[in-house]
């Protein structure tokens, strides 16, 4: 049996797809998933599960580089804003455009985890990354500057 707390092994096989750079958004349950999209559907009723829950098994198996969400988070849905800074410590975070999270960033997810979160603007995109110190620990091999405090 696995050893981590990431049971669903659809969702364990996405992780395991992804390359670096390749998004993947978890979304609230209103999310318009475009009909060609890689679609885990875990909702299941209102908040069950919700973006918590879902993002941090997410989180403890998954390296994001960077982490973005809808500006209008800053100022509507401050709870959800802290929730995805601490549970994606160590990530760049990138506030984007709702609109473009809705149409353009769909269409260029490699696959879309809907959960049951009843969250105003709960879509969070999550940009795959590399394990920084692994990467770059072998002998006469830099990392590059903006991974110097990853390391």
């Amino acid at each position: 049996m696995n050893r981590n707390r990431l049971l669903n092994a659809e969702l364990s096989h996405a992780i395991a797809s992804m390359g670096h750079g390749d998004l993947m958004i978890i979304c609230d349950a209103g999310f318009p998933i475009p009909s060609t999209a890689w679609r885990i559907d875990l909702a299941i009723s209102q908040d069950v599960p919700d973006l918590e829950t879902v993002m941090t098994p997410i989180a403890e198996n998954f390296i994001a580089e960077k982490v973005s969400f809808a500006e209008e988070v800053k100022v509507h849905n401050k709870p959800l804003l802290e929730k995805i800074e601490r549970i994606f410590a160590g990530a760049d975070f990138e506030p984007i455009p709702h609109a473009q999270i809705l149409s353009e960033m769909a269409a260029k997810a490699k696959v879309i985890v809907r959960t049951g979160a009843f969250d105003p603007w709960g879509n969070i995109l999550l940009y795959s990354g590399v394990d920084v110190p692994k990467w770059f620990n072998k002998p006469g091999v830099v990392a590059p500057d903006y991974y110097a405090r990853k390391l």
